[in-house]
């Protein structure tokens, strides 16, 4: 099977490549570094397949692009499939594998790190030690032992994020609309929203960008948190309202933010723009707040994340190839 891989960077050639390697009859892979989308899907012609990422953009036309050129397989290397036209792809007759788990341990590890490192402001004290500054002045943070925490979403990533906070002694509150006996188990208690929002020093997102999910933290949501709470995300950057966000630093009512998902993040994450001009004013402001820490859609990128994400996303193309369904199949009816 011919697979242009759109959105490729060389970590993404070096793990596909290798668990390409190790296959019995071996795709013929085509790395592209564009994103795909209507513009770009010509790069696709002659190609059974598209592989593409979290940034590339599926919608109705670039579906039918890529149809018109022959592809009948579109093979996610992650696990989100927001950015895709799932009731145009089913029109089509194109069909669709994700990768619904990777490793889990990357997000959550990373999701923790963030909290820790902003709790206690090490982004800052950072810069301020390599500049000979050792005052700590501003950099108090609160003992996370003790505390409430709220996980908003269950699924593998949010279990983890469960067990850890558990092992630092925090009082774990989730909400989920199909809640885990797994999650309970490692000592989260399931409560509505709500609840969760009003007793929660830290609050964060581990659930699925829907349309129903969409903007579900915005200023209600945020009036009703604690004052000096903290809000993480590393799930999807819709599911947070960034202007009522950044309303809600300026007051001083949230009192910090993690995030490593931005809702226009297409055109910053995983470029070098470090001799450009921002152009995304609203990004650029939340780069301003002291107590804002943004790191760039890098929570999954671990070797081993890597590597699972390239034998899945193989292997749902083994499975097309010989004549079944992918292992991990993605349809219109999930948004029923």
């Amino acid at each position: 099977m011919r697979i242009s891989v759109f959105s490729a960077k060389p970590y993404d050639a070096a793990s596909l490549s290798k668990a390409n390697a190790m296959r019995d009859r071996p795709h013929d892979l085509v790395f592209l570094e564009p994103h795909l989308s209507a513009r770009t899907a010509v790069l696709a012609q002659g190609s059974d397949a598209v592989c593409v990422f979290v940034n590339d953009h599926l919608d109705e036309t670039a579906l039918q692009a890529i149809s018109a050129q022959g592809v009948h397989l579109v093979l996610m290397r992650c696990a989100g499939f927001n950015n895709v036209d799932l009731k145009a792809a089913e029109r089509l007759g194109l069909v669709i594998g994700r990768v619904p788990a990777y490793s889990p341990y990357a997000v959550a590890e990373h999701t923790i790190a963030m909290i820790l490192g902003l709790n206690r402001q090490l982004h800052r004290a950072h810069n301020r030690v390599r500049e000979g500054n050792f005052s700590l002045d501003g950099l108090m943070g609160f003992d996370l032992h003790g505390k409430t925490v709220g996980v908003i979403g269950t699924g593998r990533i949010g279990i983890c994020v469960v067990r850890i906070f558990a092992g630092l002694g925090c009082e774990v509150l989730a909400h989920d609309p199909y809640p885990s006996e797994e999650a309970k188990a490692a000592g989260a208690r399931y409560v509505p929203l709500e609840e969760l929002l009003e007793a929660s020093r830290v609050v964060t997102l581990h659930c699925p960008l829907t349309p129903g999910s969409h903007h579900m933290i915005n200023e209600a949501a945020l009036a009703s948190m604690q004052r000096g709470a903290m809000l993480v995300n590393t799930s999807r950057g819709g599911l947070i309202d960034t202007r009522a966000v950044i309303a809600a630093l300026k007051s001083g009512h949230l009192g910090g933010l993690a995030i490593d998902v931005y809702e226009e993040e297409e055109e910053l994450f995983f470029e070098n723009l470090s001799g450009k001009v921002l152009q995304d004013d609203i990004f650029a402001r939340l780069l301003t707040f002291p107590n804002v820490l943004v790191t760039g859609h890098q929570a999954f990128f671990t070797t081993e994340a890597l590597d699972a994400i390239a034998e899945t996303t193989l292997d749902n193309a083994d499975a097309v190839a010989s004549g079944g369904a992918p292992l991990h199949p993605v349809t219109a009816q999930v948004l029923a």
